[in-house]
């Protein structure tokens, strides 16, 4: 197969003129009105792309049987033919597979067409995608990643979610999303008042974000309206997304513990049938891997050459209540990640060759955040906000950093966001409470597209030192829109050659805040 000298910027426009139905190859009886046929409705998606697999990701506006076709160049010479997959309302036309059996550091290109289910002879016009696969050997790498999307109220305006395409011009080889990647509890309003005068205009709109998200319905609709940004739909085409979740996925602060009783924008008061809704639109409309031994899983591991292992956590889904985070013993009532996740997370750190080691937390470690932030009561994150030795959930943590010293586990490195602004903390046992782990960073970056709050309180329990933040001023406020300029996101870029690791803390505008260049820790 040819190697592909086509830009990740030039496929772009490619992929979204690409309209012609016989460029396809597919044997296409006749073509019909563009009313009656099939149509691809929300772009396409790839992701958890490894050095031999990816998942691709489309949905059709009806019934329809999806042919696919995958290819190392863009004209789709000597193209693969996959088995067909038929879309149903039972996944909301949803589909998504595993391309499997691919070259390594590769560029792959992807191509589907939809037919009819009433009519088979009916289809539509082609739809392209783009990812490459991971590298077996040395070589530079690339990716980003942020959070927190369409929150707080500030949805598509006529500029869009500016961010995405900012991150897209630097073609990075996955984008990672550290949750909050829908706010199904933040409805739109039309019109938003701003600080100062003026409006910020939801120019998009769709029902199913009017209000929260109940229904398996009213929670697809979250992530139709993310797809409906240009930005958004055009980042997919070429950058692989490896996703998380975090609590915005079912609703604010969620665990397995909350009371809505008292809250009236819900008619359905039980936590685990919206939380069980919630999961199903997100496996349904993202590209994240299924797991027979736990399906519906979101931790897990994907490897990125011999430089990189990146590591997701789930701080969601099997933690205990938000209290006051004081437990002197770690118990299930404690935990935030719970016993099997930190089990598997030690084991695969433990088996990592992989020169990096990112652990993709969907919570900040150290930063104070409040379970009710108005009254100062309950804790949502990892601290409890006494800057003391570990109590509540930072004994789990505490566990976790203590293994990674004592097996010897280098060159870890923690990003998140969560928080909706930006920073570094450098961890340094000298200055903690807690002090047998190793020195370690941790990045947080966000949000990609929603208001802009903090900066939070630090807890000193592991001792971080903060090295940079941006976020609003007190003359600013809080919740500030994304056109304020305040959105942020990551990059880390590995060199092939000396094997550093640097990180940029970027705003949506492009430009540099902050550059950190880490050296690896040879092994002995």
């Amino acid at each position: 197969m040819n190697k592909l000298s086509l830009t990740r910027r030039a496929f772009v426009t490619s992929a979204s003129a690409f309209g012609l139905v016989g460029a396809s190859g597919l044997a296409l009886p006749y073509y019909s009105r563009a009313s009656q046929r099939p149509a691809f409705t929300h772009g396409v998606q790839s992701g958890d792309v490894d050095a031999t697999s990816g998942m691709v990701w489309t949905r059709t506006d009806r019934p329809a049987r999806v042919i696919y076709e995958v290819s190392t160049t863009e004209s789709f010479a000597n193209a693969t033919r996959l088995a067909a997959l038929d879309t149903s309302p039972a996944s909301d036309y949803t589909v998504k597979r595993l391309l499997t059996d691919l070259a390594s550091d590769q560029d792959i290109f992807y191509r589907m067409v939809a037919a009819d289910l009433s009519d088979i002879n009916v289809v539509s016009e082609p739809i392209v995608g783009r990812f490459r696969t991971a590298p077996s050997s040395k070589r530079d790498v690339r990716f980003a990643w942020s959070g927190d999307t369409a929150g707080q109220g500030w949805g598509i305006d006529e500029t869009g979610m500016k961010t995405y395409s900012t991150i897209a011009r630097h073609t990075p080889d996955f984008f990672l999303h550290s949750g909050d990647t829908i706010y199904a509890d933040g409805a739109l309003k039309e019109e938003v008042d701003l600080p100062g005068g003026g409006k910020w205009k939801n120019v998009v709109m769709l029902d199913g974000k009017r209000k929260v998200a109940e229904t398996l319905d009213e929670y697809r609709d979250q992530w139709k309206y993310n797809m409906m940004d240009k930005h958004v739909l055009g980042l997919s085409a070429i950058c692989p997304t490896f996703y998380q979740w975090d609590d915005h996925e079912v609703l604010n602060n969620w665990s397995d513990s909350k009371d809505l009783t008292a809250d009236d924008r819900y008619k359905e008061k039980s936590i685990h049938v919206l939380a069980a809704r919630a999961a199903r639109a997100f496996h349904e409309m993202t590209t994240i891997r299924y797991e027979p031994s736990e399906p519906g899983r979101v931790y897990r591991k994907i490897s990125h050459g011999p430089l990189l292992d990146v590591f997701f956590l789930d701080m969601r889904s099997y933690r205990g209540p938000n209290g006051p985070n004081l437990d002197e013993t770690l118990t299930p009532k404690s935990r935030m990640i719970g016993e099997e996740q930190s089990r598997w997370l030690k084991r695969e750190l433990a088996n990592s060759r992989a020169t990096w080691k990112i652990i993709a937390a969907d919570m900040p470690l150290s930063l104070v955040v409040w379970d009710d932030a108005a009254k100062k009561v309950g804790f949502e994150a990892v601290s409890n906000n006494d800057n003391g030795v570990p109590k509540g959930r930072e004994l789990e943590f505490a566990d976790v950093l203590r293994f990674i010293k004592n097996a010897g586990i280098t060159n870890t490195v923690w990003l998140t966001a969560d928080v909706h602004y930006t920073a570094a903390h450098y961890y340094n046992p000298d200055k903690a409470q807690f002090q047998d782990f190793n020195p370690f960073w941790e990045f947080v970056s966000g949000p990609i597209h929603a208001g802009t709050f903090g900066p939070n309180d630090l807890d000193m329990t592991f001792g971080p030192e903060l090295k940079f933040i941006k976020a609003p001023t007190a003359e600013q406020g809080q919740n500030l829109p994304p056109s304020a300029g305040l959105q942020f996101f990551g990059l880390v870029d590995i060199s092939g050659t000396t094997e550093q690791l640097t990180v940029r803390l970027m705003d949506r505008d492009d430009n540099e805040l902050y550059k950190v260049t880490l050296d690896p820790v040879r092994s002995a």
